[in-house]
């Protein structure tokens, strides 16, 4: 039976059976949500008044679980101990461990030239015009999947790739674009990738696993993407001409940054094949740095290295790899805990019951639910990664509740908050890009600066991502269930 057809018959949904709370809380079931709820306020008010980042994130969920304790009616000793019971829980653990690896390897393979080897690709292929857009989108789609790091992308290529495109003739409006939505699709589906890694962990599923089932999501967005650059591309065709421009270009590549791509491709490989992360991302950095110091695109010193002038006396990639993510790290386990004393304190269920009685019986509906939760805080918290943490609990919640699988859940999560975080003006990639240009035009004077107003229409790989996921919410395109062993099906297990 396809899965459109059986979305919303079917096997009844038995009335959902009611937690007796083990904390209680002024408000009711309420009063466990004031943490979480105080971040999000705290997240939305900092994002539009500019000032967010991830300390101030991190300060923020402090004050709201510290908040937390004077609506708590039980002991406070229960409520603490009900916190840390929360910041030991697996989920944040192996996020912040596999994060760690993740930002290593990443900060190895910029040490070791791969975004100067890319660009260099860009640079001979005499592409203008559209084809120049397209090509930087495809550009942008690798190096993202290959470090992980949407943000990264962002300015790495608004930095070299965008002053590029200008000289060829390509559309600003459009080149940005292009730039933000690459970035879309390795942070939507790198193994490496912060947000693929915290909506894997955070619904119960392995990595591999579910970058394996969200490729078809990914790919279908990218197609037409892809196609609507190349088509709407073009802009001044006479270009800039600048001589000087073209040789800043020729200066920032370097065609042997392109060997970085063999560890990429390793990790790749061993991840799809059913490594766990770990173990991928280990074979990953100690055979990308033999690697860059064979082809001579690094030096060792750039790895690690100890300097005593130096904050925290070792520098070098791996420490900037784990300085990276300390802030999100920190943040992720003020999270789940928030999130266990919600499930301490009923809310998780108290909500759950509340979207059951719209949801009924309907996995459209549940689906639909977890897909405007997650839009939701995504458009209000800049930081897409953070944003995901705080939808998370509540789509592991409502989509275990409907058998739907890990995999789907995750995906639902990661596609939505990776697509959202790169459209909207107000947010940190879309800013990062426009700040990146405009520190470029002390450089290149007669470079043009993309609002961001101007350009959030036109990020196509986000926009389709969306809507994508909005269509398998609704049709059942692509759904799965779990039995009661963990195990997919098609057919969702009577309960």
């Amino acid at each position: 039976m396809p899965h459109s057809a059986s979305s919303d018959t079917g096997h009844s949904t038995s009335a959902p059976h009611t937690k007796q709370p083990t904390l209680t809380f002024r408000l009711g079931a309420w009063g466990a949500a004031i943490p979480l709820v105080f971040f999000v306020v705290w997240a939305i008010a900092t994002s539009i008044l500019g000032l967010s980042s991830e300390i101030g994130l991190v300060m923020g969920a402090l004050f709201g679980l510290t908040l937390g304790l004077f609506f708590c009616t039980s002991r406070w000793e229960d409520y603490a101990n009900g916190l840390f019971d929360g910041l030991t829980q697996p989920i944040g653990v192996v996020a912040i461990v596999a994060w760690f690896y993740a930002g290593m390897f990443a900060q190895v393979l910029q040490v070791g030239g791969l975004v100067e080897g890319l660009v260099w690709l860009g640079s001979i292929s005499d592409m203008t015009g559209g084809w120049f857009v397209g090509l930087t989108f495809l550009l942008a789609a690798i190096f993202s999947t290959a470090v992980g790091t949407g943000y990264g992308t962002t300015v790495a290529f608004c930095t070299l790739m965008y002053p590029a495109g200008i000289v060829v003739g390509s559309d600003p409006t459009f080149l940005f674009a292009a730039i933000l939505s690459g970035a879309i699709f390795g942070d939507n589906l790198a193994p490496v990738s912060d947000t693929t890694i915290v909506s894997a962990t955070t619904q119960g599923a392995d990595v591999p696993g579910v970058v394996r089932s969200r490729f078809k999501y990914s790919i279908m967005a990218a197609v037409p993407a892809m196609a609507l650059f190349v088509i709407f591309g073009s802009g001044d065709q006479s270009g800039v001409a600048d001589p000087s421009a073209v040789q800043a270009m020729q200066q920032a590549t370097n065609p042997l940054g392109l060997v970085m791509l063999i560890p990429f491709a390793l990790v790749l490989i061993l991840a799809l094949r059913g490594q766990h992360l770990l173990t991928s991302l280990t074979w990953g950095i100690l055979t990308a740095i033999p690697v860059m110091l064979i082809a001579g695109t690094g030096e060792f010193s750039q790895i690690i290295a100890f300097d005593a002038n130096a904050d925290g006396v070792m520098t070098g990639a791996l420490v900037r790899g784990v300085e990276g993510y300390v802030n999100m790290g920190i943040l992720i386990l003020l999270i789940v805990g928030a999130a266990h004393l919600m499930t301490l304190g009923g809310t998780m269920d108290h909500v759950t019951r509340l979207l059951m009685r719209w949801i009924k019986n309907s996995i459209r509906r549940a689906e639909l639910a977890i897909w405007g939760i997650v839009a939701l805080l995504n458009s209000a918290i800049t930081i897409n990664t953070a944003a995901e943490i705080a939808a998370a609990p509540f789509v592991r919640e409502l989509g275990t509740r409907y058998r739907i699988h890990r995999y789907r859940r995750a995906n639902m999560l990661d596609a939505v908050t990776s697509a959202l975080g790169y459209i909207f003006p107000w947010g940190a990639p879309v800013l990062l890009g426009w700040s990146t240009i405009q520190s470029m035009q002390s450089t290149y004077d007669w470079l043009p600066a993309v609002a961001p107003t101007a350009v959030f229409p036109f990020v196509f790989q986000g926009w389709f991502l969306v809507i994508i996921m909005l269509l398998a919410a609704i049709t059942g395109w692509g759904l799965t269930f779990e039995d009661d062993d963990g195990n997919e099906v098609k057919e969702r297990p009577a309960q």
